[in-house]
């Protein structure tokens, strides 16, 4: 009989693709999915704690539901909670999970920073983490077994050349507009810091709008139509989006301006959502480069691996790519969230 407590949104998805080991971009001590040994099934029912860090968007849901999927084919109970954005609820939940003496606690933390109190909390119970989606930021890094989850700075590496090169052609400063994800996240500080360093060798591009939207549609659109709102000698040519939501949220502020998303303002976003694809089909974003978030069977793999006393690398990392409108058509059916 599987457990699986659920306090979290509503789930959707499926497994994804994986990196072999003979990419160049991977670092040697860096694990992928096809390297990983096969374990049989556990003798006995291991309980895994997760702490997701909300439910904010289409990308997380997904991620939620691969995880609570995979757990049922691993037949690993389920211990969830969801931190609705809050820091101090992830502290919460880790703490009810060392009370419930858990395994093995996964944590997909809301914010890079203030996690060595409560990670040496959990090394005094003997419990080991896993950290998902979003890294840690600590001085030492026993604090936790393995990190599973995405180059978030090569995301933001992958977007700006396909801007570099889809704008080699215009003449003059092109102005950009970035909408950030969540202050402090991992994916916000490392998307930004890639696109930002690219481009920082090409000195007619240059980021003239910047701002928080949370990863949300609505908030997206409230600051696309911020930006929109200042002399139109000040308006960006190009749109950075930190995730699909805020651009999506982003081509309906466009759109009520009177421009058209993806020929006035090109567009560029991170995910790889089934929804942003279908506006790629439109022609109204121009690209989406990959964050996958169907990490639940690497999860479940971490967590059997580790009960079974082998050692893991520091980082395990899916497979992403980037796609275009060119592709987008061919692409969306295949999309798994």
């Amino acid at each position: 009989m599987i457990l699986i407590l659920l306090l979290a949104g509503c789930w959707s998805g499926d497994n994804g693709p994986v990196k072999t080991s003979s990419s160049p971009s991977v670092p040697p001590d860096v694990l992928l999915k096809s390297e990983i040994p096969v374990v049989p099934p556990p003798s006995k029912s291991y309980v895994l704690g997760f702490s997701q860090l909300g439910s904010e968007s289409t990308w997380r849901e997904a991620n939620t539901s691969s995880i609570v999927e995979a757990a049922e084919e691993a037949g690993i109970s389920l211990m969830m909670r969801n931190a609705e954005q809050s820091q101090k609820k992830q502290f919460e939940a880790i703490r009810f999970f060392i009370r419930n003496n858990v395994d093995v606690i996964a944590i997909a933390p809301v914010v890079q920073y203030g996690w060595e109190p409560i990670l040496k909390e959990v090394k005094q119970a003997g419990i080991p983490v896993i950290i998902l989606d979003r890294s840690v930021n600590v001085k030492d890094s026993s604090l936790y077994v393995t990190f599973i989850g995405s180059d978030f700075y090569e995301e933001g590496v992958k977007a700006a050349k396909y801007m570099l090169d889809k704008m080699r052609h215009r003449t003059g400063t092109v102005k950009i507009a970035e909408l950030q994800g969540t202050v402090g996240s991992t994916p916000s500080i490392d998307r930004g810091r890639g696109f930002r360093e690219t481009i920082g060798t090409a000195p007619d591009f240059q980021v003239s709008l910047s701002q928080v939207a949370d990863f949300t549609v609505a908030k997206g659109r409230k600051v696309m139509s911020q930006f929109l709102e200042l002399p139109r000698e000040e308006w960006p040519q190009v749109l950075f989006s930190h995730n699909d939501d805020m651009a999506i949220g982003a081509v309906e502020a466009i759109e009520e301006a009177g421009l058209r998303p993806g020929e006035d303002l090109v567009i560029i976003s991170i995910d790889g959502t089934r929804r942003a694809f279908e506006q790629m089909k439109e022609g109204k974003i121009n690209a989406v480069v990959e964050c996958n978030p169907l990490l639940g069977p690497l999860l479940m793999q971490a967590t059997n691996e580790i009960m079974a006393g082998r050692t893991l690398p520091k980082q395990m990392v899916p497979e992403e790519d980037i796609f275009t409108q060119e592709i987008a058509s061919d692409e969306v059916e295949k999309r798994k969230y």
